[in-house]
């Protein structure tokens, strides 16, 4: 059996405080697929830093996987995923031999806006 490879991929920074986040949400979703037979995890930016999305389709690639699913770690479907998300996405793919396919921006998501809106009532209420 392949690995099944989740690819989260963020715009990306030269500072390294910004990635952190992104790195802690990779770790929390490699923790919870533990136990789940061939899963992988990778974390990807767009610009600005490293790895860059050819770099882990490649991982992904030489480890044995042949599907990857990108979900952009971005608030909205905006101009980067309009135009550069899907050139990245379908150039890293060819690239690598990876078959991949990528979904929308992770905040449009109806569950996802749901935890946010729970996340800024807390919020508010703890500063009142």
């Amino acid at each position: 059996m392949n690995p099944r490879w989740i690819v989260l991929l963020a715009h990306g920074s030269k500072d390294a405080r910004w990635r952190q986040p992104f790195e802690q949400l990779r770790d929390r979703i490699t923790q919870r697929l533990s136990g789940a037979d061939g899963h992988r995890v990778g974390l990807a930016y767009l610009q600005f830093c490293e790895p860059t999305l050819d770099q882990v389709l490649l991982e992904c690639r030489q480890s044995g996987g042949e599907e990857a699913l990108v979900i952009p770690l971005f608030m909205s479907g905006g101009g980067h995923l309009l135009r550069d998300v899907p050139d990245a996405v379908r150039d890293a793919g060819r690239r690598s031999g990876v078959r991949v396919r990528s979904t929308g921006a992770l905040a449009e998501e109806p569950n996802v806006q749901l935890a946010m809106v729970e996340a800024v009532l807390q919020l508010a209420s703890d500063s009142e």
